[in-house]
């Protein structure tokens, strides 16, 4: 039986994983240990100890706390409008992003404000 906390920080760590574009098995290769393993804790079928945390953090380059953010929120409390209640979960969410800052400062400002006007919500 998987504990909440334990599904919670694999979804951050798979949401990191794909927001900087590595894959399991450049995770696991960074952090020491197979791909397999990685597998588990992003779907929270294995703990993460407290120094494995650490390494993953290292390697994606974030603090260990990243991990825990969201998690005293409730589902109803994370879903507004018509996005996914999970956005850091969502793949296609997540590539939008990447894609998002790939784009030259100037360029992606200019994108940003076209987007606000056209969600109406500028």
């Amino acid at each position: 039986m998987t504990h909440p906390v334990d599904v919670h920080v694999g979804k951050r760590i798979r949401h990191r994983r794909w927001l900087v574009g590595m894959t399991q098995q450049q995770l696991a290769e960074q952090v020491g240990i197979k791909f397999q393993q990685i597998q588990k804790y992003e779907t929270g079928a294995n703990r993460v100890s407290a120094s494995r945390l650490w390494d993953i953090a290292e390697a994606l380059d974030v603090p260990v706390s990243f991990f825990f953010e969201g998690i005293g929120e409730r589902a109803e409390d994370k879903a507004s409008g018509s996005f996914p209640a999970d956005l850091m979960g969502d793949k296609e969410a997540l590539d939008l992003v990447r894609s998002y800052y790939a784009i030259p400062e100037n360029q992606r400002r200019r994108l940003f404000e076209l987007a606000r006007v056209l969600s109406n919500v500028a």
